[in-house]
């Protein structure tokens, strides 16, 4: 990683040259992990998004670069111990590994890469690069996998709330709907909202979104929260207009709706959706931002009169 900033290009040469040299070291003594990691990112729809990760947190180190890399100083100490935290995550996790059941091994190993690296960002550049950095460094704990168990009780709650956003409009364009579970018959049709129905991967596509937005264009913590929270009922909304939207068409246009080319590629068009429903929640957020910083040196000029 190149470095940008006031300092001397000599004092420089040490941090950048130890952090390519330390970063390669990891990335040899994980590469099987890391393979793993790559063939499960293109077999599992909820890990899709994990290869983007890497090259989502590089990207915003570049382009902040001018405010991340202002004053560097190494933190042996800081992220020697990161890097030990990390080394221990991994051997806790090699009994995980070899036992081969579900996911797990590879999310603690994952995870014991991921904070590795940050530990040893932490010891090159030092602790004020590093807050400086927090954002695009805890965001590679995105590459991480979820638990098989926290996978699934998550797509039952996607599962759970799309089916009751379906029959909601179903009701609400007068349709007769009768649910059993995750099965809805419907006149002359019935579908099942399955796993591979969920969103799953759309739902995780629009929290990144959400989040990289926040980080964008907006600057208060609370406003940033309330903005990422709403990934979630949306994410839901989203899927349970999808489902009514196909389930309609199947009814009254084509019977193949439900599984042609909108049901299998068409999860975009509903993302696109989401954006439009999020986009004027984020220029309201960002107005109401704008207020607040003019509000602010008018009070203290107030006050100050006073």
């Amino acid at each position: 990683m190149i470095v940008e900033n006031n300092q001397s290009s000599s004092s420089l040469i040490r941090p950048n040259y130890l952090f390519a040299i330390l970063s390669a070291a990891a990335i040899l003594s994980y590469l099987k992990p890391l393979i793993s990691l790559y063939s499960y990112s293109l077999n599992h729809e909820s890990a899709s998004h994990i290869l983007l990760i890497p090259l989502i947190s590089i990207y915003l180190l570049y382009t902040e670069r001018k405010q991340i890399f202002q004053s560097t100083s190494m933190s042996v100490v800081t992220g020697g111990t990161l890097i030990l935290a990390g080394i221990s995550v991994r051997f806790l996790a090699a009994p995980i590994w070899d036992s081969a059941e579900g996911n797990d091994g590879l999310v603690a190993t994952t995870l014991s890469f991921v904070v590795i690296w940050l530990g040893v960002f932490l010891l090159c550049y030092g602790r004020r690069v590093f807050r400086a950095a927090l954002f695009p460094l805890l965001f590679l704990f995105l590459m991480v996998p979820l638990p098989e168990a926290l996978l699934d009780k998550t797509i039952y709650l996607l599962q759970e709330g799309s089916t009751d956003i379906a029959v909601a409009l179903f009701k609400l364009v007068q349709v007769p709907v009768y649910r059993q579970g995750f099965i809805l018959y419907l006149p002359g049709v019935s579908i099942e909202v399955a796993k591979e129905c969920s969103g799953i991967r759309s739902s995780v596509a629009l929290l990144i979104t959400c989040l990289l937005a926040a980080h964008l264009f907006l600057r208060s913590f609370w406003k940033m929260s309330f903005f990422v929270l709403l990934a979630v009922p949306l994410a839901i909304i989203k899927n349970g207009i999808r489902i009514t939207t196909l389930t309609l068409l199947s009814m009254y246009v084509d019977p193949s709706f439900l599984h042609g080319n909108l049901h299998r590629d068409g999860g975009f068009v509903f993302f696109l959706l989401a954006l439009a429903i999020l986009a004027p929640i984020l220029l309201l957020l960002q107005k109401m931002e704008r207020k607040s910083q003019k509000t602010a040196p008018a009070l203290s000029a107030t006050v100050a009169s006073h």
